[in-house]
């Protein structure tokens, strides 16, 4: 059975509701109403980056807030973009992306076939400009003719969490996040051709080389990627659907569901775009894009991660100045993934552990937890015997280090330690433990190196852990 004949609400069913919904969403001042036009666009001349888009939704969201009868819009730059020196006279990575909203021609299109009035194509931006102002940057911008009335005051459209926007890392995520929020309660996208989404969650304009992609490179490479992304992050759980033509995938549509998700508070405007890892790439001797491609690609934590590596190795210059950055980057990159999805898999299992106090991820991270704390507490016991022995006099420890030497005789430990500690003496690091022990065991008896339950939670009220999950 065909199923289009339900993907969305016809366009005269659609506009009273949506107007009376523009209306109530008025007191919701962080969620941006994109209209449903601005929701599959097709680049015509330029490449749509994620930090392009991000972007464009927040100067969206700002020129909503200010109101259609303006006509250019204001804003403090330090409130659309962030991560980057304002008191430079340069801002050449700012300029570049307001330059790219401006001269990127793009298709405006419904992702629906019929739920979209009109058919536009324009500049994302008719105009941008930079200007300072009593020391602080100003950016100024404004739209199409043809598009400003259905941008501002939109009769059908998206309703969008900036605040979720902000934590999707590829384009491909962003626009598939877009696109199913607007179909969330309909639970289901159009069927469009697999080709018509292509340059839709990409970004990047028709072209001889994606005429030429097959249908499972698309799917490894986009479409699998951007359903993990928007189901892990998000509130919504999608699934990619297939439907053949003959032998071939000629079509596919997104199921839908809304997920369980802790509410975002209200009433906060979007947090400003963070250029600050592509800046920072850039001062390293990477090119704008070739950074915004490994952040996409790998994730912020793992790039600004690799960006500290090279950053220490162009220091250094050891064993020779480095020759190509990029490279050294790329080189550094996956081991910082594998440390980064650790890291991601950790603060998860903390997560789950906090939610299910009894789950088996909440036992396995009380053992952890209990396994630092005891080994920070063992390596403070240590240092105090240490420091006891020291504090001996001179002739005291000769002796000790006698007495251990017949011990470690008596014991038949390897004679490279005896040596090392008869030449050396008893801080030698070969050597400094078996002298911390022995002298432990006979001044505070066998029990020394294991903790009370009040020394161990004193040592974990000091690293900041709770004694328990859920407590």
């Amino acid at each position: 059975m065909d199923d289009r004949s339900s993907e969305a609400p016809s366009p005269a069913r659609a506009t009273r509701p949506a107007r009376r919904r523009a209306v109530a969403l008025a007191s919701e001042p962080d969620l941006l109403r994109k209209p449903v036009n601005t929701l599959a666009i097709v680049p015509k001349s330029a490449r749509i980056t994620v930090l392009g888009r991000k972007s464009y939704n927040v100067l969206l969201f700002e020129a909503q807030e200010q109101g259609l009868e303006k006509a250019e819009f204001r804003a403090p730059l330090e409130r659309i973009i962030k991560g980057v020196d304002f008191d430079s006279n340069d801002h050449e990575l700012i300029k570049k992306h307001l330059r790219t909203m401006v001269s990127t021609t793009v298709e405006w299109q419904s992702p629906t076939t019929g739920e979209g009035n009109t058919w536009n194509v324009s500049g994302l931006l008719a105009h941008a400009r930079l200007t300072k102002e009593r020391g602080q940057v100003w950016v100024e911008w404004s739209y199409a003719v043809n598009l400003k009335q259905e941008l501002l005051q939109p009769t059908v459209f998206a309703r969008l969490r900036l605040e979720i926007v902000s934590q999707l890392r590829s384009h491909p995520g962003v626009a598939l996040y877009e696109i199913c929020t607007r179909y969330k309660d309909i639970g289901r996208t159009a069927r469009q051709k697999w080709r018509w989404w292509q340059p839709v969650l990409t970004g990047n304009p028709p072209s001889a080389k994606s005429a030429k992609q097959e249908y499972r490179i698309f799917k490894r490479d986009v479409l699998k990627n951007a359903v993990a992304e928007v189901n892990a992050i998000t509130d919504l759980d999608v699934e990619l659907a297939e439907f053949k033509e003959g032998r071939f995938i000629d079509e596919i549509q997104f199921t839908i569901k809304p997920k369980k998700q802790a509410s975002l508070a209200l009433g906060q405007a979007p947090k400003p775009v963070d250029l600050g890892l592509i800046e920072r790439a850039r001062r390293l001797g990477i090119a704008d894009e070739a950074a915004e491609d490994l952040c996409q690609q790998h994730g912020d934590v793992a790039f600004g991660a690799a960006l500290e590596g090279l950053q220490r190795r162009i220091a250094t210059s050891y064993p020779d100045p480095l020759r190509d950055p990029l490279r050294y980057l790329r080189a550094l990159m996956p081991a910082e993934v594998v440390k980064a999805e650790k890291l991601a898999a950790e603060r998860s299992a903390e997560a789950s552990a906090r939610n299910d106090p009894q789950s088996p991820a909440a036992r396995d991270l009380q053992a952890k937890r209990k396994a630092r704390w005891l080994a920070e507490w063992a390596n403070r016991r240590r240092e105090q015997v240490a420091a006891e022995v020291a504090a001996l006099s001179t002739a005291t420890q000769d002796g000790l280090v006698q007495e251990l030497l017949a011990d470690m005789d008596r014991r038949s430990v390897h004679p490279s330690m005896r040596k090392r500690l008869a030449t050396s003496g008893w801080q030698h690091p070969m050597v400094r433990p078996e002298m911390i022990r022995f002298y432990a065991v006979a001044s505070h008896g066998d029990g020394w190196d294991q903790p009370s339950a009040e020394q161990l939670l004193a040592v974990a009220a000091e690293l900041s852990d709770d004694p328990a999950p859920g407590r």
